[in-house]
């Protein structure tokens, strides 16, 4: 017999709460945000590694207070707590600044035993990120039996099916993510106050509802962010646009809390876009989602809170944008795995984007009163915890079904079944513009090299799968696979299992969707397996079984190598990311290296210690060098960088110095004492410079290099009148991966494909430029690319013009122009080595 849904009015604001009572903290709690590099608004990895001593502490201590995680529920964890910082930007909205949070969650699990908080890691600044449950109390033995069977629907989702335990007595899991994006603020307050309410209320529904649910919230998910006002982390990611990727501390720990709650539901928190916007979105669909099983949930969900929103009786709530029913393809899609909700699907859940109406950040914050900013932030409040009582009114009306429908994601996948055909009018609105599907190979593999080690980027990469949750083995004897011989220790991606479309969008090419739909929301290529290094081969569907002789790996890492041969020269080949971090630290060492023809760097034999030191500690091969091989002395190099955030990190990542620069810090003075190359991809215009900056940087010039990236690269070096080149362009929007040919001086060991977000191509080259790399005649593979409104601008007007060049300027400068964008996000990182090549040749050439 079908349970009586929890109705919204036993989550309504009328629930009985305890007010916060004082909690005692753990000893030290009140420590402080100096030691964890808080009063910094940017993020600098020096005072990281700086205050990782503290922080261990810290960690210690909370791990200590918090107890194992294998007990039952409530599992109470002392929070620390913060000094009062009256500059925290919520203030002004009235809402709960960070500093209150914890004492806010302590208090409540004082008081409640609904209630258990875990920190779950720290921000790119320190602070700690919460993961909240609140569920009905459970002794450790209904918790080990509640982990069992949630084990049991990814590991044996046949069996599970068929469970009816399962089906009776498995607490549906649901998770709210809140304030991912740092000035878009009201989820938090809505989390907290969703939490108070299922904490404390004495109605029975609510009683009856947490004995069969589990309600997750991360509560703040940018918290650095949260405080400054600021969209980004303090490492100036878009943590929304981090997730295939992971590169940042707290998108690892929203990935993780999803792994580890398998929720059948997901909704994330965010504003504003003048009305309510609720997904589902629009086509373009993600084609390796089980869309039938996500779609048949997400439209009514979404219904159910554009109810709840109009029942809260605002006239700003009246209505909201559900982009499936409401847009036209490409304009709010879900396409892309970059975005929580999105990327929770591969994971089971059915995810939601839910955007609040009324805009309080950014020129509002500054311009509007206090008070009229206050009423906005209030009724933004109001609707986001409508949103998250409404689905987790939905999660447990419809409790059976989605679980059922969780583990059928997880049986097709270890089944190595076909997507389903989904009919048009499936759901109202369903048709052909929104059918996208895919056919998954039968595996991929990741072949091991001639001594069955792997290299930096295919341990890297198999690591960053087992840390998705994706199932990898080994081989442990040579095999053949679709044909081909691999040798022992390759690594196979068998994509019969739970979690294949994860796998599959992470490891296939992709595709150019770029006469499917009008426009993007964002992003529409990427791929792990042409664009991370390593090579990754896909086996074509042939067969139902793999070789014998396959194990299951838990992790992965790549090992050192140094020839045993003392008093000989030593020889790096900057293929990776690792090696270019090998290198740097050997030059901070003193290590006097040489960078030779193509991409090596030859290590003298004086510095073998050192070398096999860090060979170990970066995972990279070193061979000898050729007798007699030399080239130009190197010298570490010090950048000073106009570029996006995700550029200065990919660079401090590979041991550069990196010191930030724009037109307002040039105009003010900068001190060039100790650059070597400019590097210029945003917030930099050589024509707007005024007179003594553009002094101070035509001096440099004369013994100084510039790498220079996109069109604010192109301008650049049209401004400062530095290379004879001609620079074209494709629409602002398009992105994707491209296939590449290069064989000069810096792309010599690149990859055969790159990264493109509003590429550039070069032609017209003057006396001494040198063509690095071109585009294909095809060159997108994947992605969105069309024309602009005038018909150029198209991949055929790219298709053979340069998108690398080098040379040198007149004036004694070395610059190189990348129309690509090889370090976009973070991403990309199999293109990270030859950027950091065009660093040292600008460097070792210039003057």
């Amino acid at each position: 017999m079908r349970r009586r849904p929890l109705s919204l009015a036993a989550l309504a604001l009328g629930a009985v709460l305890v007010a916060p009572a004082p909690v005692a903290a753990a000893p030290g709690a009140d420590a402080g945000l100096a030691a964890d590099a808080l009063a910094e608004r940017r993020y600098d990895p020096r005072a990281e590694r700086a205050a990782a001593p503290a922080r261990d502490a810290v960690r210690a201590l909370t791990a200590e207070v918090a107890g194992p995680r294998t007990g039952g529920f409530p599992r109470q964890t002392v929070l620390r707590t913060f000094p009062v910082d009256e500059a925290d930007r919520s203030i002004k909205l009235g809402l709960v600044p960070y500093h209150e949070i914890a004492r806010r969650l302590n208090a409540l699990q004082r008081t409640s035993d609904r209630v258990s908080v875990e920190v779950t890691g720290r921000s790119a600044l320190g602070r700690d990120l919460y993961l909240v449950t609140v569920t009905a109390p459970e002794t450790p033995a209904q918790a080990r039996r509640q982990e069992a069977m949630k084990q049991r629907i990814l590991a044996d989702p046949e069996r599970a099916a068929q469970d009816r335990a399962i089906a009776r007595d498995y607490k549906v899991p649901v998770f709210v993510n809140a304030n991912i994006h740092g000035n878009e603020w009201e989820g938090t307050d809505a989390s907290l106050r969703v939490i108070e309410e299922l904490a404390t209320s004495s109605d029975r529904e609510v009683a009856a509802l947490l004995r069969t649910t589990r309600v997750y919230f991360t509560v703040s998910a940018n918290p650095d962010g949260r405080n400054a006002g600021t969209r980004r982390n303090a490492r100036d990611f878009d943590l929304n646009r981090d997730f295939i990727t992971a590169s940042q501390p707290e998108t690892r720990v929203m990935r993780d809390a999803i792994i580890r709650t398998q929720p059948v539901v997901l909704v994330d928190e965010h504003g504003y876009t003048g009305t309510t916007l609720i997904e589902p979105g629009t086509p373009p669909h993600g084609q390796n989602y089980e869309y039938d099983l996500y779609i048949k949930h997400a439209l009514p969900n979404a219904l159910g809170m554009e109810a709840a929103i109009q029942a809260l009786g605002y006239p700003e709530s009246a209505r909201a944008d559900i982009p499936f029913r409401d847009f036209p393809p490409g304009e709010w899609d879900d396409w892309p795995p970059i975005f929580t909700p999105m990327y929770s699907i591969y994971h089971g859940a059915v995810g939601h984007t839910v955007e609040f109406p009324l805009r309080v950040n950014n020129r509002e914050y500054d311009a509007l009163p206090v008070e009229e900013l206050r009423r906005r932030s209030s009724i933004n409040t109001d609707i986001a915890a409508a949103t998250i009582r409404a689905s987790i009114a939905y999660a447990d009306e419809h409790r059976s079904e989605l679980v059922a429908d969780q583990i059928e994601v997880f049986r097709r996948g270890e089944a190595g079944e076909a997507q389903r055909e989904v009919p048009d009018g499936y759901v109202d609105g369903f048709g052909p513009e929104d059918r996208y599907s895919t056919e998954f190979p039968r595996a991929y593999v990741i072949p091991a090299g001639r001594d069955q080690r792997s290299t930096p980027a295919a341990a890297r990469l198999v690591q960053h799968l087992l840390d998705n949750d994706v199932e990898v083995h080994r081989a442990s004897r040579a095999s053949s696979l679709g044909g081909t011989r691999y040798a022992a220790g390759s690594w196979v991606v068998d994509m019969h299992q739970a979690k294949r479309g994860l796998a599959n969008v992470m490891l296939e090419s992709g595709r150019d969707i770029s006469d499917d739909v009008p426009v993007m929301y964002d992003i529409s290529g990427w791929s792990h397996g042409l664009l991370w290094g390593a090579t990754v081969t896909p086996v074509e569907q042939g067969g139902d079984s793999l070789p014998g002789g396959l194990r299951e790996v838990a992790g992965a890492r790549s090992w050192g190598v140094v020839p045993a041969a003392p008093g000989r020269d030593l020889l790096i080949g900057l293929d990776d990311a690792a090696d270019v971090a090998a290198v740097n630290a050997l030059l901070a060492r003193g290590h006097v290296l040489q960078l030779a023809s193509g991409g090596r760097v030859v290590v003298p034999a004086a510095a073998r210690a050192d070398a096999v030191r860090v060979a170990r500690e970066q995972g990279v091969r070193l061979s000898l060098a050729p007798a007699g091989l030399t080239g130009t002395p190197m010298d570490p190099v010090t950048v000073a960088a106009a570029a996006e955030g995700d550029e200065l990190y990919a660079m401090r990542e590979m041991g550069f110095e990196v010191r930030p620069v724009s037109n307002a810090v040039l105009d003010a003075g900068f001190d060039w004492t100790g650059v070597d190359v400019l590097v210029v991809g945003a917030g930099l215009d050589g024509a707007t410079l005024g007179a003594p900056a553009r002094a101070a940087l035509d001096a440099f010039l004369a013994d100084g290099g510039v790498v220079a990236r996109g069109t604010t690269g192109a301008a650049f070096n049209a401004a400062l009148d530095l290379l004879e080149v001609e620079a074209g362009g494709g629409p602002g929007t398009a992105n994707g991966v491209v296939d590449v040919d290069g064989s000069g001086e810096l792309t010599a060991r690149a990859p055969g494909h790159s990264f493109v977000y509003s590429p550039v191509w070069f032609t017209g080259m003057g006396e001494g430029v040198v063509t690095e790399q071109s585009y294909a005649a095809d060159p997108l593979v994947a992605g969105h690319w069309r024309p602009l409104e005038d018909g150029g601008g198209a991949p055929e007007d790219a298709a053979g013009a340069a998108s690398v060049v080098r040379g040198l300027d007149e004036t004694g400068a070395s610059v190189v122009l990348f129309g690509t964008r090889p370090l976009f996000r973070d991403h990309p990182k199999g293109l990270y080595a030859q950027w950091a090549n065009a660093l040292y040749w600008t460097d070792a050439t210039a003057g």
